[in-house]
């Protein structure tokens, strides 16, 4: 099997980072400074209020950044979940890809700064994000937004939390979730899938970074694996909201986010599934920076526009 290669564009960009030592070598702290250090683009889309709050959680407060492209009392609303592999990033960190989501779709996005391992043991992650959600559609009125249409959406990481209150949800008669976007979502723990074998030294993200931060996500936890730390885990696709699930073509994770979109197929779930041949892991959190990150923003905020102006009520 060949290996796939960057577009210009993005391996332009790597280029442009030098040579970058492995996340074990370089230490968490180093590494997650880097990750919120990193410039935003000076011509984020401009939005037309921006507010941080926190609200209750399991385990004190959760602090949420809302982004509203526009004053709007029954805007559609996405509870957003940040990558990082659960051990890294936040609001500020993510705040670009959070703004260009709320430009394309039109929708508020509450952005989450959940709790990161391995200071706060899984699972932490997963319970602040089911419980921010919650929040936000028990809250609908005061935020101004339409609980009825109610979706989750994450990157990397994230999306595995965004699946995840997506099945608990479910399990769990509520909150209502309208939409899924599973952004190369780290849904699974297979290290034998056929992308991370052809992808081990994959740009942004190779087999090693993924073992290192797979050994701090799992440091502390004394929980048995279950659907709502890994959704791939889960038995039962049924039931569940639309899926969009959007994977790149040079990660080596592709392939969770790939079979996941066809077990979600296979259980009659509605699912939009996107591959973005020649971009890296990653490539949503600064998609201003290459055009197949630029399409796949403006894509997946049309899809959601399409949805939320179409609802379907059965």
């Amino acid at each position: 099997m060949t290996i796939p290669s960057l577009d210009p564009d993005a391996a332009a960009r790597v280029a442009s980072f030098g040579v970058i030592p492995p996340m074990r070598q370089r230490g968490l702290d180093a590494v997650r400074h880097a990750v919120d250090a990193t410039p935003h683009p000076e011509d984020m889309p401009a939005m037309a209020g921006v507010e941080d709050r926190t609200v209750p959680g399991p385990a004190g407060a959760i602090p949420l950044r809302i982004y509203r492209p526009a004053e709007d009392d029954q805007a559609p609303v996405v509870v957003y979940f940040h990558g990082g592999g659960m051990v890294m990033g936040s609001n500020r960190a993510f705040e670009p890809l959070a703004r260009a989501l709320a430009a394309a779709s039109g929708a508020t996005i509450v952005s989450v700064d959940y709790r990161l391992a391995p200071e706060a043991p899984a699972p932490a992650q997963f319970d602040d994000a089911y419980a921010a959600t919650a929040w936000v559609a028990d809250n609908a009125d005061t935020l101004r937004v339409d609980a009825h249409r109610l979706a989750v959406a994450g990157d990397s990481a994230g999306g595995s939390l965004a699946a995840a209150v997506a099945l608990a949800a479910r399990d769990r008669g509520g909150p209502a979730i309208f939409c899924q976007v599973l952004m190369y979502p780290g849904l699974d723990r297979d290290m034998t899938c056929a992308s991370m074998r052809l992808l081990t030294d994959a740009p942004m993200l190779n087999r090693d970074d993924i073992d290192y931060m797979h050994e701090l996500a799992d440091r502390g936890v004394t929980t048995t694996p279950d659907a709502y730390r890994f959704p791939a885990l889960a038995t039962d696709l049924t039931a569940l909201p639309p899926a969009i699930v959007v994977t790149a073509g040079c990660d080596p994770i592709r392939d969770w986010g790939d079979r996941y979109a066809g077990r979600l197929r296979e259980a009659g779930v509605q699912t939009t599934q996107t591959r973005y041949p020649g971009a890296y892991h990653g490539f949503l959190m600064r998609s201003d920076a290459t055009a197949r990150g630029r399409l796949a923003i403006a894509e997946t905020g049309a899809l959601l526009r399409a949805k939320f102006a179409h609802p379907l009520h059965f």
